[in-house]
């Protein structure tokens, strides 16, 4: 128990050390360093929250327009039928002439 109470005393020791002490070149340019680094993590969160404002906005304008989409798919849709129903009856026709045709080459 003492031992841990004097390598606590020690610890604020070291602590206390470097306030009275100059500090060197590599303390001085890694406290450079970290403060580049805190200011760049700053700027890249920021970025990262115009860019999520930018793409509420997008799904926002997007989810305008579903309205008009699913108007446009049933439009679509009836185009689609009318098409294969009137596909279905000259793919029938074609059908039809090929088979005549080859009853009368068999002729």
């Amino acid at each position: 128990m003492a031992s841990s109470h004097q390598r606590s005393a020690s610890a604020m020791d070291a602590t206390a050390a470097p306030a009275t002490r100059e500090k060197t070149y590599f303390e001085q340019h890694r406290e450079a360093l970290i403060g580049d680094i805190a200011m760049s993590f700053e700027h890249v969160l920021a970025n990262i929250n115009k860019l999520n404002r930018s793409l509420e906005a997008v799904i926002a304008v997007g989810n305008e327009f579903s309205s008009v989409e699913a108007l446009w798919s049933q439009f679509e849709n009836v185009m689609a039928k009318d098409q294969d129903g009137s596909g279905t009856d000259s793919g029938r026709q074609q059908g039809e002439q090929q088979q005549q045709q080859q009853h009368d080459g068999e002729r």
